[in-house]
């Protein structure tokens, strides 16, 4: 995924999808596949009415299928009901702090100039990081556009995810997310996992290069994650342990309990009691 410095500050002061609220009246949702493919069609009829170009939904929507891996993957979250030792034990977090360690201090130059740049140190990316896709190494196997449509016409977060389709659309129509992309299965894209929204509202140029990757680049992805922190209230300098001024912002990350204690602990882990 790439995207200029020019597309993310238009669409930060703007955002000609963001600002869209015909989804609000849109095609009615649905809990089973019946209904999908007539739900399509629907939303493509009102995309169009709302000023998304015809090219841009016909290339879009060219593969895109109700994807049942997504529905399973959403309805079957079990382990953030786990007990905090329980969910460190199933999702690895020794061995996330134990490579994390290790990860900051081969790439000392990049945490710094992200602390510097957005006053979050290395210890809760690192922990997002790791936690999210094992530090770049599996980012998922579903196709992005198949997986937020899915979740768009399912009723459970039909609102929320019609304005995550928006957004993909918008990433779409300026070149910066193809139509075959693959990713996690709630449509979550690169190495730290962000919905498209939040790539529009906060994809961060980490190596310079005068774009976004969240894919091929660990310090696009990173420096992402920390303006996202930032954006939710991160104060520099100020703790992120639960009660901390800063663990709202973790909070922000993932609604799950279990999870915010997870990345607040792995961090501090890696941080060295920071």
């Amino acid at each position: 995924m790439r995207m200029t410095k020019l597309f993310l500050a238009a669409a930060a002061a703007m955002g000609v999808l963001q600002a869209v609220p015909a989804f609000a009246q849109g095609p009615q949702c649905g809990n089973t596949s019946a209904g999908f493919d007539a739900w399509v069609s629907d939303f493509k009829q009102t995309a169009a009415a709302s000023g998304v170009s015809q090219s841009v939904l016909n290339r879009a929507f060219a593969n895109v299928s109700y994807n049942k891996p997504t529905i399973a993957a959403d309805r079957g979250q079990k382990s953030f009901k786990l007990s905090f030792d329980a969910f460190m034990k199933k999702r690895g977090g020794a061995a996330i702090i134990s490579r994390g360690r290790s990860m900051k201090a081969a790439n000392q130059a990049l945490f710094a100039s992200i602390e510097r740049r957005f006053g979050v140190p290395a210890g809760p990316l690192i922990a997002i990081w790791g936690m999210e896709t094992g530090f770049g190494s599996y980012m998922g196997n579903q196709h992005t556009l198949s997986a937020v449509s899915t979740l768009a016409y399912d009723c459970r977060r039909s609102e929320y995810f019609t304005d995550q389709l928006y957004a993909a659309l918008q990433l779409v129509s300026e070149g910066y997310l193809s139509p075959q992309a693959k990713g996690a299965a709630h449509g979550e894209i690169g190495q730290t996992q962000f919905l498209p929204r939040n790539v529009v509202r906060f994809g961060a140029d980490g190596d310079g290069d005068g774009r976004v990757d969240m894919v091929g680049s660990r310090a696009d992805a990173l420096a992402s994650t920390a303006n996202f922190l930032r954006g939710h209230g991160w104060r520099a300098g100020a703790g992120y342990q639960p009660g901390e001024p800063n663990f709202a912002a973790i909070q922000g990350w993932n609604a799950a309990s279990v999870y915010q204690q997870a990345i607040a602990y792995i961090g501090q882990q890696i941080d060295g009691g920071r």
